[in-house]
């Protein structure tokens, strides 16, 4: 039993120590691209190990208890690689470019003057985004707006939203 918990404790130890200094094994494990990670095959060894132990515990037969962790760091690793190869997969879709945002909805946060500048508030690719606007009339904050152009990297034309 206690070499199960030790297995167990290097699977705790290598993910920890994963998550601090970032993937330790990721030019070691090719195959298979980001679904063997330092974090599934963390999963797997703690997995493995407490499973093992606890079903060595309840039953003192070896042969179960080897069948057990395997079973159990199979599904645990498989869980953390496919979670591992998802995070990692992202692209840049998260990104918020400034000239993309034509046609984008929000709100007034900052009342925008006549022939001035004011704040907007938008919600573009999941974040909340503030920028600079210009308007060709006064609006007040609270008012809901539709950005029409990019007038610079920070600042929008907006117009009341119908």
């Amino acid at each position: 039993m206690i070499a199960f918990l030790l297995v167990g404790a290097v699977g705790i130890a290598l993910l920890l120590v994963s998550l601090i200094v970032g993937d330790l094994l990721d030019g070691l494990l090719d195959f298979g691209g980001d679904l063997f990670s330092g974090a599934a095959l963390a999963g797997f060894l703690g997995a493995f190990g407490f499973a093992g132990a606890l079903a060595f515990d309840q039953s003192d037969n070896m042969g179960l208890a080897i069948g057990v962790g395997v079973v159990a760091g199979v599904i645990v690793g498989a869980g953390a690689g496919w979670a591992s190869y998802q995070l990692k997969q992202g692209g840049d879709e998260s990104n918020v470019r400034t000239g993309e945002l034509t046609g984008s909805t929000g709100t007034v946060i900052s009342a925008i003057p006549d022939e001035g500048y004011g704040e907007v508030s938008i919600v573009a690719a999941g974040h909340i985004t503030k920028l600079n606007a210009r308007a060709s009339e006064a609006l007040s904050a609270g008012t809901p707006i539709t950005i029409t152009a990019v007038l610079s990297a920070t600042s929008v034309l907006v117009e009341r939203r119908v």
